[in-house]
């Protein structure tokens, strides 16, 4: 990367780096079994997020309700997300109707000051394109969707884990509970 290349880039992303690759799905326990029997990525935990759990939702610039299930798990210092949209409108439901399951985002954890890094990828010119907060058991966590010209068509979101989990939808394999 040039040197005007790497000024282009946020300083959040120069000092936290990508920690998680996402992917949309259909189905989202077909995908975990998928995933573990052909890859040996997981256990997975499953976690489902109605619009009645999170909070300030949008969507394009706009207020909005979705929903969705979505699994993690680890491999090798990288975790793996597997997103199935449940309900509302989404960029992932967007990218299952145009172009099907696929490579949908990568994530940045943001462990503190997670509203400054979000202002400072808006002041770098990137456009939201979905956020909400809440998900968390204790009701903290947030999460928002960048794009930009400068990513050539790739999504990034800035993630502030919840201080506590909900309880997990499933997990799998059953036996890594």
């Amino acid at each position: 990367m040039t040197d005007a290349a790497f000024a282009a880039v946020p300083l959040i992303v120069q000092k936290l780096g990508p920690k998680q690759i996402a992917f949309v799905v259909r189905d989202l326990e077909a995908a975990t079994r998928q995933w573990w029997d052909l890859l040996r990525i997981g256990p997975w935990t499953a976690w489902e997020y109605t619009p009645e759990i999170l909070k300030d939702m949008t969507y394009k610039g706009a207020p909005a309700r979705f929903g969705l299930k979505h699994a993690l798990a680890w491999k090798d210092g990288v975790q793996f997300e597997l997103v199935e949209p449940t309900t509302g409108p989404s960029f992932f439901a967007d990218q299952l109707a145009s172009s099907g399951e696929g490579l949908n985002h990568i994530g940045i954890h943001v462990m503190e000051n997670h509203a400054e890094a979000v202002a400072e990828l808006e002041a770098a010119g990137f456009t939201r394109l979905q956020s909400a907060r809440g998900f968390g058991g204790d009701g903290s966590g947030a999460f928002v969707y960048f794009t930009s010209p400068k990513l050539n068509g790739l999504v990034l979101e800035l993630i502030s884990p919840p201080a506590t989990r909900r309880t997990p939808l499933f997990v799998y394999p059953e036996e890594a509970k």
